[in-house]
């Protein structure tokens, strides 16, 4: 019996490791499916009616021209006026994609004639675009540097990476079957090609060739960045090279293409780079300053930071920091890696004021200038709330400007029979009839008359009520009360 096989009881172990691996393989490709078609764009592209598209919105003439000039000075307008709603509106009617995308998608697919097309209209969308924004500042009576004219004299990382994802999604949604309106003009705001060109326009019109060319600066970091995004998702999508009869022509063709596309990337990746060098320098020495630089009685009025030279130079006011403070500040600065090499200046109180001011920049005192400013208007506004009070209750102390001198004169000519006429405030406290704590405090005027005792009471008590409603309608106050002195 013990040799007997035990019916009933649980399979093997094998049998259920087996069943789970099934399981679980499954399960795994459930995912892989899952995940393919969550991120897969290549079964829904459309790849000649995106060639046809893109093709169709490289040439700017007629409409498309006119459309641009228009554009271009809404959104001039708009930077003059630092308004932001105006920029965006430009931005959505101008057609400034079309030579950019263009240019990507041609080299590509190996297209030598639309990248022609592409150069060409390129260079007439720059020309048109930087004569208006031109001819409007030169006419234009407000020359001010507004804040959103400035935001676009010189590119930064975010810039680069905007224009990085703007355009990778811009060409997805243009290869996707049916345009997707909606991204192809957020792409527009979002990688804001136009201000850049009316920014180079700007600088012109005022001479000024630092905001001229830090402009055309960030506006071809956008342009070669979409160019690029159009470039690689043509190629991870297997767009199809366009085919020459010459096959001396087409590899002459494909070696041009590849030498624009290495042209077009590796200054890219250098000025990526570089740019995010800047940008974390500029990021860490902020965090320094405001985390590091402390002292008790000093404050830091204003930090500046130089990438080129690795400059820090921060400015303080208050108790004099000691030597022995600032060697243990520099030795933290050395133990960050981005900021290894800088040179941290302090410049404080102890310096002598003529080199302090010699020190600081324009800049630097602007700055300290418009704080001080700032702080002695709110101070300003206080003292002026505090003195408006004081004379309201001045003005109620004072009877609320009732000049008694000329009235007591008018009072005894319309009734002669007054002996005695006084004025006074009386401060009259209500209290609550549930709490006696809870008071209102007011101020009345209060006139007192005697009357002369010949006359009767009955005339006596005509006339005061004939002087309180003469006295009520000449001041046009309800508030006034008349007592009679015995």
């Amino acid at each position: 019996m013990a040799n007997e096989p035990n019916i009933g009881s649980n399979p093997p172990l094998d049998e259920e490791n087996k069943d789970l691996r099934k399981e679980a393989q499954g399960l795994w490709q459930q995912i892989k499916i899952f995940v393919s078609e969550l991120l897969n764009i290549k079964n829904d592209t459309d790849r000649d009616s995106t060639i046809e598209a893109v093709k169709k919105d490289i040439p700017f003439k007629g409409h498309n021209a006119w459309i641009l000039i228009f554009s271009i000075f809404v959104a001039s307008i708009g930077l003059n006026v630092s308004s932001t709603a105006v920029v965006i509106g430009a931005m959505l009617i101008s057609p400034l994609m079309g030579p950019i995308v263009g240019i990507g998608l041609s080299v590509a697919i190996n297209d030598i004639d639309t990248l022609r097309r592409s150069l060409v209209n390129l260079g007439v969308m720059i020309f048109l675009s930087v004569i208006t924004a031109f001819i409007y500042f030169k006419i234009s009576p407000i020359t001010e540097a507004t804040p959103e004219l400035l935001a676009r004299t010189y590119p930064t990382i975010l810039d680069v990476l905007v224009a990085l994802f703007g355009g990778l999604a811009l060409i997805v949604a243009k290869t996707k079957k049916g345009t997707i309106a909606s991204v192809i003009f957020g792409v527009a705001i979002a990688t804001a090609l136009m201000p850049p060109l009316c920014t180079v326009g700007y600088g012109l019109a005022i001479g000024n060739w630092s905001y001229a060319s830090g402009a055309m600066y960030l506006f071809s970091i956008n342009a070669v960045f979409i160019a690029l995004s159009t470039f690689l998702v043509s190629k991870l999508l297997g767009f199809p090279l366009v085919k020459y009869a010459n096959q001396k022509r087409r590899k002459r063709i494909a070696f041009i293409a590849s030498l624009i596309a290495i042209i077009v990337m590796v200054p890219s990746v250098y000025l990526f780079i570089n740019l995010l060098r800047i940008q974390v320098f500029e990021t860490k020495t902020n965090d320094f300053v405001t985390n590091v630089i402390k002292y008790e009685g000093t404050e830091v009025v204003k930090s500046t930071q130089d990438f080129k030279s690795k400059d820090i130079n921060v400015y303080l006011i208050g108790q004099p920091v000691p030597s022995s403070k600032i060697n243990s500040w520099i030795a933290e600065l050395k133990k960050d890696e981005a900021l290894k090499d800088a040179n941290l200046k302090i410049h404080q109180g102890s310096d002598q004021s003529s080199d302090l001011a010699e020190q600081l920049s324009s800049s630097v005192k602007a700055g300290i200038l418009e704080d001080l400013y700032l702080k002695n208007q709110e101070a300003l506004q206080s003292k002026d709330a505090r003195i408006l009070l004081l004379e309201d209750q001045l003005s109620k102390l004072k009877g609320a400007g009732i000049p008694f001198e000329g009235l007591s004169r008018e009072t005894k000519i319309n009734y002669p029979n007054i002996q005695r006429f006084s004025f006074s405030n009386e401060l009259v406290s209500t209290f609550s009839a549930t709490d006696s704590i809870n008071t209102t405090l007011d101020t009345i005027p209060t006139f007192s008359v005697k009357w002369v005792d010949s006359i009767p009471q009955q005339t006596i008590i005509k006339d005061q009520k004939r002087l309180r409603a003469w006295l009520y309608e000449k001041f046009d106050m309800d508030t006034i009360a008349i007592n009679r002195i015995q």
